[in-house]
This record gives C-alpha cells, structure tokens and sequence, in this order.
C-alpha cells in the first residue's frame, strides 16, 4: 500500500520541470529551518507498507536515528498533495519524506560535500528509490545545494524530544 503520492520515486528529479515558478533566492535563504516540537506519533503512519515491491516497516516511536546516504528532493509536481501525514505539501516549507521514521518527527539534514545543514519536518513517506535515504523539500534542497544535481549524500539525525535544548540553544 503506498502511503503518500509525494515522493520523488521516478529517478532524479528534472529542475526546470519539478522547480518552482521564479522565486528569488533570496526568498528561498530567508526560508527558516523547522523548529522541532514535541508532537505525538500519528498512529496510522506506523503500519508496515509496500511500495514498489518493497516491504517497509516504520519505527512505532522516536528513538536515536543517524545515517548517512543520498537524498533527492520533490518540487512543484506535488506540491499540494497530500502527504502521508495527511497534510498538504508545500515544497517552500522545510519538510521531507522518509521511507520508516516516525511522523511527525524533525531531523538535522546535513549536505556531506558542503557542510551546510537544514532542519526539517519529516511528515510523508519516500523516497522509493533503492539508494536514496530521504526526500526533501525543494527550498530544503535549494538551502543543501543539491537543486542542480537532483540528488547528494547528506548525514540525517533524528531531534528527538527531551533533548531539543542541546540542538537549540
């Protein structure tokens, strides 16, 4: 069962047929990251799913995650949809998609080539590509520099509650 329609699964995304309308960079800097919050675990998200002939099995509850691999990223083909969340994409926002950690549930995204790093608000499923790690935003891409390329390793570790103030002091 696929859970969400808003991930990029179809190989790296095309810029200039996934990108947003002109918008300035500016615009897309001044984007803030997410500002983690305690937030309780939406219960239909943590059922195992299939997509794509691939069994997943999401985390049931918040808990250390760190891994390193490629991220990709999803634009104006989906903006609006639902997300697995149930809420509406909107590739301005810092979100992302990720195939198994709770949602909602905020990680630092760090690009591994540039150092930058993002903080976003994981709340739909993806990406089902079998080397990508996580799907982000496109101003979450644009703020990583993975726009052009499509795609980039990047570190992701979860923010878990009950030590934000060590992220956000």
């Amino acid at each position: 069962m696929l859970l969400s329609g808003g991930c990029a699964s179809r190989g790296r995304p095309d810029p200039r047929a996934d990108g947003p309308p002109e918008i300035s960079r500016a615009a897309l800097d001044a984007v803030p990251d997410a500002v983690p919050r305690s937030e309780p675990v939406m219960p239909w998200t943590i059922r195992p799913y299939e997509a794509f002939g691939r069994r997943y099995e999401p985390m049931t509850s918040r808990a250390p995650y760190r891994a390193l691999g490629i991220a990709s990223w999803y634009g104006r083909r989906y903006h609006g949809q639902k997300t697995a969340s149930g809420e509406l994409y909107d590739m301005y926002a810092m979100t992302a998609a990720h195939p198994v950690l709770p949602i909602p549930s905020y990680a630092r995204v760090t690009a591994t080539r540039s150092g930058r790093s993002v903080v976003v608000r994981v709340n739909d499923r993806g990406p089902f590509v079998n080397d990508r790690l996580i799907d982000l935003s496109y101003v979450a891409a644009h703020r990583l520099g993975l726009i052009e390329t499509g795609t980039g390793e990047v570190q992701v570790e979860v923010i878990l509650p009950g030590v934000l103030d060590r992220w956000f002091r």
